[in-house]
């Protein structure tokens, strides 16, 4: 008995060591989890994009300008000096914050009358928020310290000497919700489209039936096409679900266009649908493309934004989740749901993402030439 079962054993070792794709579960999969966990991902994000609007040009609005400057949270990349302009920047996600010093806050500070100084947050994500609006706080206070001396030093005494307000725009009481139910949208469709069109054409391999297939007088561009079709069907529904649920169930907000949704969750099912198709293509088993599926979810659920601040990454993990049509999605479908974007503010993502159809699409297809070649 302990023979055959060593055969056995010794038969499956023989079988997995020649199948890459397991071999490469094995030990790519945790590297890329350690490389992922250990050094992209921060629950603590810094470097976020601030603009400072300037409406009192004093010395102590230079002081506030220096000192969110040299704070690490921080990187201001805008200057502004009109609401409309905060704003807009606010609005198509150029800046995560803007702090506004109103007019005449100079002469309200050296009167002892605790001028207001006005931080508006982009709080889409409240997580990448939360941490940094401690960090504007005490930054202020260190940079109006090296001005408050001599006989204006008992501004310093008791509390603070300015009143920092804290606008949290499109979700004010920080709902969690607000921010992954849309993001859910994203990995369910990106999960169940890839992983059900990559093994359309294993599964026709694996059955026989491939021969079939290759006899009828077909392109392969009208294989591809017949083949999505119907998980193009599935996709919409999901998306009809998903989207009852987070306005009813969770009571999410729908700013923005409802058909402006549907048009853009089209357009990502259809690359969702291009990349399956691409693997399955590529893989040789229904196993084989489950693995690469989850290969391929893993760092777009990890660095997409979706789970962690996309923000908070280092730059070589936010150039991987640009790469990445998950990433372009979430910011689409969270600014129309929760910033009511139109047409022209989700225009350059969408255009990605039609980019990625095309190229995908084309290497799909030519993939499925090799193959049936």
């Amino acid at each position: 008995m302990l023979a055959r079962i060593l055969a056995i054993t010794i038969k499956e070792a023989l079988q997995m060591m020649r199948d890459k794709a397991t071999l490469a579960l094995m030990f790519v999969m945790p590297v890329i989890q350690i490389v992922l966990f250990g050094f992209a991902i921060n629950g603590d994000p810094r470097h976020l994009p601030m603009a400072i609007e300037i409406n009192d040009v004093s010395v102590f609005s230079r002081s506030i300008d220096s000192a969110l400057r040299n704070t690490s949270y921080f990187d201001v990349t805008h200057v502004v000096r009109s609401r409309a302009d905060a704003q807009r920047l606010i609005e198509h996600g150029d800046v995560q914050f803007v702090v506004t010093i109103p007019v005449d806050f100079a002469r309200d500070l050296v009167r002892g009358k605790r001028p207001q100084l006005l931080v508006t947050a982009d709080a889409t994500d409240p997580s990448a928020t939360a941490n940094a609006l401690g960090a504007i706080m005490q930054a202020v206070n260190q940079g109006l310290g090296r001005d408050l001396i001599g006989p204006l030093a008992t501004r310093q005494t008791g509390q603070m000497p300015i009143d920092l307000v804290v606008h949290r725009s499109y979700n004010p009481e920080g709902i969690t919700s607000h921010n992954t139910v849309p993001g859910l949208l994203a990995v369910i469709l990106s999960f169940t489209m890839v992983m059900m069109t990559a093994m359309a054409v294993t599964r026709e391999t694996e059955q026989g039936t491939m021969e079939n297939l290759l006899a009828m007088p077909l392109r392969p561009f009208e294989v591809m096409v017949g083949k999505i079709t119907p998980y193009l069907v599935v996709g919409l529904v999901q998306t009809l679900v998903v989207l009852a649920f987070a306005r009813f169930a969770f009571d999410v907000p729908f700013v923005g266009s409802f058909w402006l949704i549907l048009a853009t969750t089209t357009l990502f099912v259809a690359v969702s649908l291009a990349v399956g198709f691409a693997i399955s293509t590529v893989a040789t088993s229904q196993l084989q493309a489950t693995q690469i599926s989850f290969f391929y979810m893993m760092p777009g659920i990890l660095l997409s934004g979706f789970m962690f601040p996309f923000r908070g990454m280092p730059g070589w993990a936010q150039m991987i989740g640009e790469a990445l049509p998950m990433t372009h999605f979430l910011r689409v479908i969270r600014g129309v749901m929760l910033k009511g974007w139109d047409m022209q503010m989700a225009a350059w993502e969408s255009g990605v993402l039609f980019f990625m159809l095309i190229v995908l699409g084309t290497i799909a297809v030519v993939r499925y030439k090799d193959t049936v070649g």
